[in-house]
C-alpha cells in the first residue's frame, strides 16, 4: 500500500509541474538568479535564526574542516574524539546530532545507518561557505527534505569564477606542521563555453596523530603520555559539471572520499593506546536543474545516489583487552525530489515539493535483518513577504515503509505530518531592525541501528519529536564616512522540548544493551552574535565576530531518578562562546580566535564526579600575499592552542596542546 502512495505522490508531483509550466509566461525577475552563498550574507534579511562564514573568513581561520569552523556559531556544541582523525559530530541547541540535517550543495547528506554525518571529513578547501539555520531554510523554494530537520547546515563548494579574458583558474595548497600532517591539495576550473564550466578538486591528507598531553593520575599527580594511533590516510576528490541557461542553471557532482584511520580509544585505567582501525569509502553522485519559467513558476530538480562502506577492526592479537571484532557495513541511497514554486501575487508564493528516498543497509553481522527503508515526503509551503512583515508556514508529510529479510520482523509504517511557522516584522522604516519569530514541530525516524542492530535494536521504538520556540531581532547599521563601517547584531531566545528521547540501556544482562524511548528534555537558552567591521585610512582594515551562548538543557525522564532529574545534560555547558578577530594591513593578514567552553556534566547526573571543567582555546595565524613572475602566493603560518591548554572535549579523549600548521597557496 504504501508502495504505490510513493508513486501516487511522485505522480501528483509531476501533474502539477507540467500543469504549471505550461501556465507560465512572464519574465524571470533578476533576484532569482541570487546563489545561496550571497543570499544568506544578507543577515538583517532573514526570517529565521542564520550564522554563516564564507570566503576570506574561512580562509583565515585555523581551522581544517568544517567541524572546526562550526565551533565558532553560537548554539553549537561540537564532539571531538581528539586530534585530526578523531570522529566529530555537531549539536544545535541540545537536541542531539540525529537532528541536525547536513546540505552539501543543497542536497541532503544522509547516513540511514546511524544518522551521523562526520564533519571532520569535509575540508575547507574547496568550501565558499559554511551556513547553519535553527528550524530551517529561510525560503520556501527548496527540497521537502530542507523542512526536516531541527537544524542544518549547509555546505557550499566553490562554483567556477573566471576573471575577464581568463578561461581557466587554478589553486594549489600545500599544508604541513605538527602530527606529521602531509596535506597538498589542488583546485583546477576550467571555462569549456560561456555557459558551461568545470572543476576538479582532489587532496591528500596524512598524519600520525601523535601528540603529546597531560593525564590526571588518581594518585594526585600528573604524568605526561603519547596519544597513539591516531593516524589517518585519506584522499578525496571532486569534480563538477556547471551549465547556465536562460533563468536557470544545472549542476552535477560526483564527489569520492577513501580512507584508513586508526582510532586511539578513550584513556581510562591508565590505559594510554588502543590498536582498533577503521576504513572507509564514500561515494555520491548528485544533479540539481533550476529554471524560472517567467514571474510566475519555478521548477527545481535534485537527484543523488550514494555508496558507504566502512570497515571496523578490533584485533585481539593486537590488543589483548579488546573483544574481537570484524564487521563491515554497506549503504546505498537513491535520492529524487521535485520542488515546484508559484507566485500568486508579487508579495504571494506558495510551494509544493516531493521527495522520494530509499536506503539498503547489508552488514556481515549474526542474524542481521538486512533493512531496506522507502521515505516519502510532501511539502506544502507559503510566503507572504510584505514591506514590512514577512510570513512563512509550511507543513510536511513524512511516509516510511521498511522491509527486512524474510525471518526477521520489520519496525512497520510510519505517517508523519508537522507543521512550521515563521514570522518577522520591520517596525522602522529608517531603522534596520528586524523582530522574528518562529515554532517548529518536527521529529526524526530512528536510525537503521536503533531498530535492527543485532542484540541492541528495538523494532517498537517510536520517533523522537522535537517542539521549537524562538524569539529574537537582528539589527544593522552600515556606514561610509566613519571608522565604522558596519555594524551587525542578533540576539535570540528559544525554548525547546525533545520527546521519546532514544538512548541505550542495559537489559537484564548488562553486557547486551537493547535501545528504549524514555527521554523528555526541556532547553532554554540565549544566543548573541555581534559583528563589527572597522577601516582606519585606506591600508588598515578589522573585522570581528562574537557570539555567547547559554543554554539551561535539563533532563525530565524519571522523576523517581533524584540524581538525574532535571540535572543538566550532558556535555552541554551553560556558558559557552568565541570570538574572532582580523586585521589586516596591505599585503599582511593577522588573525586571532577563541573558543571558551564553561562548566558542564559528562551524564545527566550532575554529582562531582561527573563534572568537567572549562576550557578554552586561542589560535593565532599570520599570512602575507606576494607575487612572483605573475603567480600569486600567499604563506601562512597558524599557531593552534598557544597557552597549550590541557582539555576534552569529550572524557577520556584528550585534545591536542600547542601545535603548528605551515600553509602554502599559489594561485594561477
Amino acid at each position: 500500500m504504501f508502495g504505490r502512495i510513493y508513486f501516487r505522490v511522485l505522480w501528483i508531483g509531476c501533474f502539477l509541474s507540467m500543469t504549471l509550466l505550461l501556465s507560465a509566461q512572464s519574465k524571470l525577475d533578476s533576484l532569482h538568479h541570487l546563489n545561496e552563498v550571497v543570499v544568506t550574507a544578507r543577515i538583517n534579511k532573514e526570517v529565521i535564526p542564520v550564522q554563516f562564514l564564507s570566503g576570506d573568513k574561512l580562509e583565515k581561520l585555523a581551522a581544517h574542516s568544517v567541524a572546526d569552523a562550526i565551533r565558532y556559531f553560537s548554539g553549537v556544541q561540537i564532539k571531538d574524539y581528539g586530534g585530526i582523525g578523531g570522529l566529530k559530530t555537531v549539536n544545535i541547541r541540545s537536541m542531539g546530532t540525529n537532528h541536525v540535517g547536513v546540505f552539501y550543495d543543497g542536497i541532503e547528506l544522509g547516513n540511514a545507518q546511524n544518522g551521523v554525518v562526520d564533519l571532520g571529513r569535509f575540508s575547507l578547501d574547496n568550501m565558499e561557505a559554511v551556513t547553519l539555520y535553527n528550524g530551517q531554510k529561510s525560503a520556501i523554494f527548496q527540497s521537502a527534505k530542507d523542512f526536516g530537520s531541527a537544524g542544518s547546515i549547509y555546505l557550499q563548494s566553490r562554483i567556477p569564477v573566471f576573471q575577464e579574458n581568463r578561461a581557466y583558474h587554478v589553486k594549489a595548497t600545500f599544508k604541513t606542521g605538527s602530527f606529521g600532517v602531509v596535506n597538498p591539495s589542488l583546485l583546477w576550473e576550467q571555462k569549456l563555453s560561456e555557459n558551461v564550466s568545470t572543476s576538479l578538486s582532489t587532496e591528500y591528507m596524512y598524519t600520525t596523530g601523535k601528540y603529546k598531553f597531560t593525564y590526571a593520575v588518581d594518585g594526585g599527580y600528573d604524568t605526561t603520555a603519547v596519544r597513539r594511533n591516531g593516524d589517518v590516510n585519506a584522499l578525496r576528490a571532486e569534480g563538477g559539471l556547471y551549465g547556465k541557461i536562460k533563468s536557470g542553471y544545472w549542476r552535477t557532482k560526483a564527489y569520492f572520499y577513501n580512507s584508513e584511520r586508526g582510532y586511539p580509544g578513550a584513556v581510562v585505567r591508565n590505559r594510554f593506546s588502543h590498536e582498533d582501525r577503521q576504513w572507509d569509502t564514500n561515494f555520491f553522485f548528485q544533479s540539481s536543474f533550476k529554471k524560472d519559467f517567467g514571474d510566475v513558476y519555478s521548477l527545481l530538480l535534485n537527484a543523488k545516489y550514494a555508496y558507504d562502506y566502512l570497515h571496523y577492526l578490533a584485533d585481539p592479537q593486537k590488543e589483548e583487552a579488546t573483544m574481537y571484532v570484524n564487521n563491515t557495513y554497506r549503504q546505498q541511497e537513491v535520492y529524487l525530489s521535485m520542488a515546484n514554486r508559484v507566485t500568486l501575487f508579487p508579495f504571494w508564493d506558495i510551494n509544493i515539493s516531493a521527495d522520494y528516498q530509499w536506503n539498503k543497509l547489508n552488514a556481515n553481522l549474526t542474524d542481521f535483518p538486512y533493512p531496506r527503508r522507502n521515505t516519502a515526503l510532501v511539502a506544502a509551503a507559503t510566503s507572504l513577504h510584505l514591506e514590512r512583515f514577512k510570513l512563512q508556514a509550511s507543513v510536511l508529510g513524512t511516509f516510511v515503509n521498511e522491509n527486512v529479510a524474510s525471518d526477521t520482523t520489520s519496525a512497520g509504517n510510519k505517517m508523519e505530518f508537522t507543521p512550521t511557522v515563521i514570522t518577522s516584522y520591520k517596525p522602522f522604516k529608517n531603522i534596520d531592525l528586524n523582530l522574528r519569530a518562529f515554532y517548529k514541530r518536527i521529529f526524526r525516524m530512528p536510525t537503521l541501528n536503533d531498530l535492527y542492530y543485532t542484540f541492541i535494536g528495538n523494532i517498537k521504538l517510536k520517533p523522537e519529536y522535537t517542539n521549537q520556540y524562538n524569539v529574537g531581532f537582528t539589527y544593522q547599521k552600515l556606514s561610509s564616512g566613519t571608522w565604522l563601517q558596519a555594524l551587525n547584531v542578533q540576539l535570540d531566545a528559544y525554548y525547546n522540548e525533545v520527546e521519546n528521547k532514544i538512548i541505550a540501556t542495559p537489559t537484564n544482562n548488562f553486557f547486551r544493551w537493547t535501545m528504549i524511548n524514555m527521554g523528555l528534555v526541556k532547553i532554554k537558552g540565549v544566543d548573541v552574535v555581534l559583528q563589527g567591521l572597522w577601516k582606519f585610512g585606506n591600508d588598515w582594515v578589522f573585522d570581528s565576530r562574537l557570539s555567547y551562548t547559554y543554554q539551561k538543557a535539563q533532563d525530565f525522564t524519571d522523576k523517581s531518578d533524584k540524581d538525574t532529574y532535571g540535572g543538566q545534560i550532558s556535555y552541554i555547558p551553560w556558558h559557552s562562546g568565541s570570538a574572532i578577530l582580523n586585521a589586516g594591513y596591505k599585503s599582511w593578514e593577522l588573525n586571532y580566535s577563541f573558543v571558551y567552553t564553561g562548566e558542564r556534566y559528562d551524564v545527566s547526573a550532575n554529582t562531582p564526579e561527573n563534572y568537567r571543567l572549562p576550557w578554552y582555546t586561542s589560535d593565532f595565524s599570520l599570512a602575507k600575499k606576494f607575487s612572483w613572475r605573475k603567480y600569486d602566493f600567499k604563506l601562512t603560518l597558524e599557531v593552534n592552542n598557544i597557552f597549550n591548554q590541557q582539555y576534552e572535549v569529550v572524557r577520556s579523549y584528550p585534545m591536542p596542546g600547542t601545535n603548528f600548521k605551515f600553509i602554502l597557496n599559489l594561485t594561477i
